[in-house]
């Protein structure tokens, strides 16, 4: 369904994943990878939501490293792309999102989204406080209580699973506390719990958290 095209980032052009939905698109969204790269995984969620109606783009972050990083999920993948992220750090990604923002609606997108899974979850959160899309919802970002005290200046919805390791429910209800406005889900799962590829996948938290952001979504952008 998609292609690659180059976003011209202030941070350097990267290649971005680009799915086109049949008939007028609904608006757009920005698909923010994990720490595996734009792999088989993201971009059949970026498919998806241009199954549903939406002009879709997915950075390629890693780009401005190393060209066309798709990881899977072992061991010795989990440590490659964390050296990629510590390596690219956060400002560049948020600018990509940026241009991302930018080239849909250079492409007729009125309104654009942002989400964004694992780390990409912090990038959205993250380009809640820093950018101005239209909505935001964010899939276990374990940068976010990191940056807890980041104020989100758009709609912006979070998703956690009470199992995450990573990710303890004391951060999360922080994070609560300290943003009354932002909607903030939590499920019976595991961190990764949206990535039918992982075996942490949930399908039920995965589906419930899915018909949360479209509807989230359909309220904010279209």
């Amino acid at each position: 369904m998609g292609q690659d095209i180059l976003l011209n980032s202030k941070a350097g052009d990267v290649a971005a994943y680009l799915a086109t939905p049949t008939g007028t698109a609904k608006g757009g969204i920005v698909v923010i990878q994990e720490i595996f790269g734009v792999n088989h995984h993201i971009r059949a969620v970026t498919d998806k939501f241009a199954a549903d109606g939406y002009l879709a783009l997915a950075p390629r972050f890693f780009d401005h490293i190393k060209k066309g990083v798709e990881l899977g999920y072992t061991p010795d993948t989990i440590a490659e792309g964390r050296k990629y992220v510590t390596e690219l750090g956060l400002d560049k990604a948020v600018q990509d999102v940026d241009a991302a923002i930018a080239e849909l609606k250079k492409r007729g997108a009125r309104k654009v989204a942002v989400t964004g899974y694992c780390w990409g979850g912090t990038i959205a959160w993250l380009s809640a406080t820093r950018l101005k899309p239209d909505a935001v919802s964010a899939y276990y970002g374990g940068g976010i209580h990191g940056t807890k005290n980041e104020k989100p200046t758009v709609p912006t919805q979070m998703h956690f699973g009470d199992k995450d390791m990573h990710i303890p429910m004391a951060h999360v209800n922080e994070i609560r506390k300290l943003h009354p406005e932002v909607q903030v889900y939590d499920y019976p799962a595991d961190h990764g719990f949206h990535c039918d590829e992982r075996g942490s996948w949930d399908a039920a938290a995965s589906k419930k958290a899915m018909e949360r952001t479209l509807e989230f979504f359909k309220k904010h952008v279209g």
